[in-house]
């Protein structure tokens, strides 16, 4: 039997504070967005520079997560899968939107503050 695969792996520094809701059943969602550049040389050997923006939605405990230690400017390790979203928006217009489903989230930034023992942690926090 032929199986799919829905996975993606992207690194990047979030473009916007992550922004919690709760659905009608109490279930906390966040979403953000998260920008990947990425570079080369064009034929005359000079740098090209692209920027990919992704929307990025997490849900329960992980939305909880997201929403207390990553901000605008966070790097971050998204993992998980694409799912494509329609709508209509006030006009009556049919809107499409592509997220990345958030399964696994990995701040990238050094954090530096004190525990308890007074002594700073400077490690990657992985969600």
């Amino acid at each position: 039997m032929a199986r799919g695969l829905n996975k993606v792996m992207v690194i990047g520094y979030l473009g916007r504070d992550p922004e919690m809701r709760y659905t009608p059943n109490g279930k906390s969602v966040v979403s953000f967005s998260i920008a990947c550049d990425r570079s080369w040389k064009n034929a005359d050997g000079e740098k090209q520079t692209e920027t990919d923006w992704f929307n990025v939605v997490a849900w329960g405990d992980l939305a909880e997560i997201c929403n207390k230690y990553l901000s605008k400017g966070s790097q971050a390790y998204i993992e998980g899968r694409i799912q494509t979203r329609t709508w209509q928006d006030n006009e009556g217009q049919q809107r499409t939107s592509v997220d990345i489903v958030a399964q696994q989230v990995l701040l990238l930034n050094k954090k530096k503050e004190s525990n308890l023992d007074g002594i700073e942690d400077d490690f990657d926090y992985p969600f």
